[in-house]
């Protein structure tokens, strides 16, 4: 079955995406529909923004007017319309309301359901050698990868014809990717012994979680590190904690440094695992609305919890963060988070393109706003740009050695429970409750 022509179910996103199919809004006026022309996919697009963009006042912006000369335009070429689109959009002063042509709407449909068509690697560059190479770093279980015996530390010495010498990881990634049952030929060089090898390509689930139980200062600590909110967050975060718990875990860190955020949905059901009662977020739309969500009574982790964040956690791990953090339920290590308040909804164009449209702002607990704020660690701890990115190649090496906020995140749970971590920053604004429009 083509996956890629299932029909995408909808859901609310943060700073990644959730998709949502909608049918074209009916054109404004008696005017016919401009059905097999460039023109069709910018009248869909202007329809959606106009019903669902957050600020009713379009920024400033003659949203009728706009309409009207992307309509009068003649395209030559779907290029061409999609130009003239993005730079209507750009007019909003809304970097997350955007729109994306179908490579790019296929991609973030893929990221965002945590899936792929690939044979199951997840490549890196050798630094270690003047001359760099391409190398396996982790393959996934029982992929078509792991099926065919790749392991972890192969070199790729060729894939789908092409030399890999020289050849970028965004280019090898490409060449990896491709229709669900075609034969993938590569090479690899094991023990200075090249490889041959076909692989059938197939879908392949992201693993967006890592984790290991750590023995730290005499205690179990559970180190979870979560990449983004893709819609498998949810199950891999709960297969993470369970087994953490089996092989004892006392306390927990959870490691957002760098995620982006994700799927809404995901930010809640992760934040319900550790949160059993009260607010996790409300989000305030367009007209004022307000949506509250609330955690279940179905917490299962009750042990203590750290979360570290730095700049680039932003949106739906700023979610996470800031509900555990107003509930004193965790205690919050790094540098100042993103600050992204932004709810958007993405939806699939009528010619496979897309468009994402912020549609609402979030609140934490508390009522506070963190745009362009982001949230104020309880304990800042800053770590150089070479530390992140060795951390960030090689999670599985964090030790309290190398990772300066990883070790006072254990020191604080050596010293404190659950329920009872530092005060926040002094630096943390509130607004008024999220019963307003913030617009």
């Amino acid at each position: 079955m083509d996956r890629t022509k299932q029909p995408i179910k909808p859901s609310w996103i943060g700073l990644w995406l959730g998709l949502t199919t909608v049918g074209l809004a009916m054109p404004l006026g008696a005017q016919t529909p401009l059905e097999n022309s460039p023109k069709g996919i910018l009248d869909e697009a202007w329809q959606i923004i106009n019903t669902h963009y957050v600020d009713p006042k379009f920024n400033r912006v003659n949203w009728q007017q706009v309409r009207q000369d992307l309509l009068t335009k003649e395209y030559s070429t779907t290029a061409q319309a999609y130009a003239a689109l993005r730079a209507e959009i750009s007019k909003l002063g809304d970097p997350y309301t955007r729109f994306l042509d179908p490579q790019e709407f296929q991609a973030l449909a893929n990221q965002t359901a945590g899936e792929f068509s690939g044979v199951g690697v997840r490549l890196k560059l050798d630094e270690e050698r003047e001359e760099k190479r391409i190398l396996i770093a982790d393959v996934v279980e029982n992929s078509p990868a792991a099926k065919a015996g790749i392991r972890p530390g192969d070199e790729l010495v060729s894939v789908a014809g092409r030399s890999a010498k020289g050849m970028t990881l965004e280019d090898a990634s490409k060449l990896i990717r491709g229709p669900v049952g075609t034969v993938l030929r590569l090479e690899i060089r094991r023990a200075n012994e090249t490889i041959p090898l076909q692989v059938t390509r197939a879908w392949i689930e992201t693993k967006i979680v890592d984790y290991a139980l750590k023995k730290e200062q005499g205690r179990a600590i559970g180190l979870i590190r979560l990449q983004g909110f893709n819609a498998h967050a949810t199950e891999q975060m709960r297969q993470a904690i369970q087994s953490l718990q089996r092989q004892g875990a006392q306390a927990y860190v959870l490691d957002l440094r760098g995620n982006p955020g994700g799927l809404l949905s995901s930010s809640i059901e992760i934040t319900r695992m550790w949160l059993d009662r009260g607010r996790i977020v409300s989000t305030v739309g367009r007209q004022g609305e307000r949506e509250v969500f609330n955690a279940n009574g179905t917490a299962f982790a009750r042990e203590p919890l750290a979360i570290l964040v730095d700049h680039q956690s932003a949106s739906a791990s700023e979610i996470v963060a800031g509900a555990l953090q107003d509930h004193k339920r965790a205690v919050v290590v790094g540098s100042p988070t993103f600050g992204k308040a932004l709810v958007q909804s993405v939806h699939r164009l009528s010619d496979g393109s897309g468009l994402a449209v912020t549609i609402a702002h979030y609140y934490t607990p508390s009522g506070r706003d963190i745009a362009r704020k982001g949230i104020s660690p309880n304990v800042t701890v800053e770590i150089s740009r070479a530390q992140r990115q060795a951390l960030a190649q090689r999670p599985a090496d964090t030790t309290m050695s190398r990772d300066p906020a990883y070790a006072r995140a254990v020191e604080l749970l050596t010293k404190t429970t659950a329920g009872t971590p530092p005060k926040p920053a002094s630096n943390q604004s509130r607004t008024p409750q999220p019963g307003r429009n913030p617009g």
